[in-house]
C-alpha cells in the first residue's frame, strides 16, 4: 500500500456498514493501513466470503472503545504515528434497549473516541449517525429543520453529538443515514424481505401499516461507505472558517451534520411493488384510519404479528433443513413501526463535498441483491 495514503481507523468494523467501508477501502486501495476494532470476533460476525482480505484477522482488534484502558492498543500504531482518519461505525444497533445501554455503548462511545481523537490530534473523526432525529413534515428534512428523535437510539445519538462539540480540537462530523439496505442486511429491509417469505408461505397478502405515501427514505450501504470515507477526507484538517464549509457549521453550536440519501424519496409503495414483483405477492395498506386505532394498541397488533411470522419463519427454516439460521427474521420492532415520514433532504453534502450516490433508487433489483446475499450464506428459506 501507498505510504502517502490516509491510515484509517474504523470502530464497529464488523459491523453492517463498517464491513462494507472496509470493503470499500479495500477495493479502491484507499488507505495506507486499515485497523478495524469490534467487541465481536470476525468468527461470530456472520462476514461473507468477500469479506475475508478487506477485515482480514491482521487488520482486526478486538476491543471495547468505550473503555479507556483499550484506547492503546485501538490507536497505538507500530510505526508510533497517529491515524489519519477515525470512522465510528459502532455503538448500540438494537432498538427498544433501556437508555443505559445506549448511553454507554453509543453516547459515552462516541465521546471517549472523540476525545481521544483530539487528544493525538487525528486530523478527521467522523461518526456514522441516524435521521431518526427530525420533527417529521411534509417536505424532506433539512440540516437545520427541528430535531425530535424517534427513539432512545436516535436520542443518544444526539446527545453525543452535543457533547462532541464541546471538545477542543476536534475535527468532527456525523453523517445522518437514512433506512441503509443492501447485501446481508439483518435490519429494516431484512425484516420485510422475511415477512414477506413468511406470508408467501402462508397464501396470504401482506399487510402493511399506515399508507402507500409513507415516506421510507433509503441509501445503498455501498454508498453509505463511500459516504463516509469521503466525508473523512473533506472533514481533514478543515476548520469552521475554512472555504468551502456551510455557514451554519460556523456556529461551534450547531452539529456538524449532513443528511446522505439516496434520488428516490423512497416511499412504502416502492417497497410494496418491489416486493410485490419479486415474490409475486399482494401487498397492500391497512390506511390511516385503521392504523390510527392500530396505534392505540400497537404493542399489542406487533406482538399478535410476531407470534405468528416468527412461528411460521421458524418452521420455513427447519422444513428447509437451514442448520446455522443467520442474523435475519420477520421480527418488527415497534420503534420503526412509525406514522412517520423518514424524508431528508442530501442537497448539502453533495454540494459541499461532490460526493454522489451510485445506487440512486429502491426496487426491485435491491430486494433480489438482498435475498440472493441471503441464499448464498445459507441464511433463505
Amino acid at each position: 500500500m501507498d505510504a502517502n495514503k490516509p491510515a484509517v481507523l474504523i470502530i464497529g468494523g464488523l459491523g453492517f456498514i463498517g464491513r462494507h467501508l472496509a470493503l470499500h477501502i479495500h477495493e479502491n486501495n484507499l488507505a495506507s493501513e486499515v485497523r478495524l476494532v469490534d467487541k465481536v470476533l470476525p468468527q461470530l460476525a456472520w462476514l461473507a466470503p468477500e469479506f475475508d482480505e478487506a477485515c482480514s484477522k491482521e487488520k482486526f482488534v478486538q476491543a471495547d472503545a468505550s473503555r479507556e484502558q483499550h484506547l492503546p492498543r485501538i490507536f497505538d500504531r507500530s510505526n508510533g504515528e497517529q491515524f489519519d482518519y477515525v470512522i465510528n461505525c459502532g455503538g448500540e444497533t438494537r432498538h427498544s434497549q433501556p437508555d443505559d445501554v445506549y448511553e454507554a455503548r453509543s453516547c459515552n462511545l462516541s465521546i471517549t473516541l472523540g476525545k481521544e481523537v483530539a487528544k493525538r490530534g487525528i486530523k478527521s473523526y467522523v461518526e456514522c449517525s441516524t435521521a431518526h432525529v427530525y420533527k417529521s413534515g411534509s417536505s424532506p428534512r433539512k440540516e437545520h429543520d427541528k430535531l425530535v428523535p424517534w427513539h432512545k437510539l436516535a436520542k443518544w445519538k444526539l446527545k453525543a453529538a452535543e457533547e462532541l462539540l464541546k471538545i477542543d480540537g476536534l475535527n468532527y462530523c456525523a453523517l445522518r443515514l437514512p433506512h441503509v439496505y443492501g447485501e446481508y442486511n439483518s435490519g429494516y429491509f431484512a425484516m420485510a424481505l422475511c415477512l414477506a417469505r413468511v406470508y408467501l408461505e402462508m397464501g396470504q397478502d401482506l399487510e402493511l401499516l399506515y399508507t402507500k405515501d409513507l415516506k421510507v427514505n433509503t441509501l445503498h450501504v455501498k454508498d453509505a461507505a463511500s459516504a463516509l470515507f469521503h466525508a473523512a477526507e473533506w472533514r481533514a484538517g478543515r476548520t469552521a472558517s475554512s472555504e468551502g464549509t456551510p455557514a451554519m457549521f460556523k456556529d461551534s453550536s450547531v452539529a456538524w451534520a449532513f443528511n446522505v440519501v439516496d434520488h428516490n424519496d423512497t416511499q412504502q409503495e416502492h417497497v410494496a411493488n418491489a416486493l410485490s414483483e419479486v415474490f409475486g405477492l399482494k401487498v397492500s395498506f391497512i390506511g390511516s384510519l385503521v392504523s390510527q386505532l392500530a396505534k392505540m394498541n400497537l404493542d399489542d397488533v406487533v406482538d399478535d404479528m410476531n407470534e405468528v411470522s416468527l412461528q411460521e419463519w421458524a418452521e420455513l427454516i427447519e422444513k428447509s433443513k437451514i442448520v446455522r439460521p443467520g442474523p435475519i427474521g420477520p421480527f418488527l420492532e415497534r420503534d420503526v413501526l412509525k406514522d412517520q415520514d423518514m424524508s431528508i433532504d442530501g442537497s448539502l453534502f453533495e454540494s459541499t463535498t461532490g460526493w454522489k450516490p451510485k445506487y440512486e433508487r429502491f426496487n426491485a433489483d435491491s430486494v433480489r441483491t438482498m435475498v440472493e446475499s441471503y441464499k448464498r450464506m445459507g441464511w433463505w428459506p
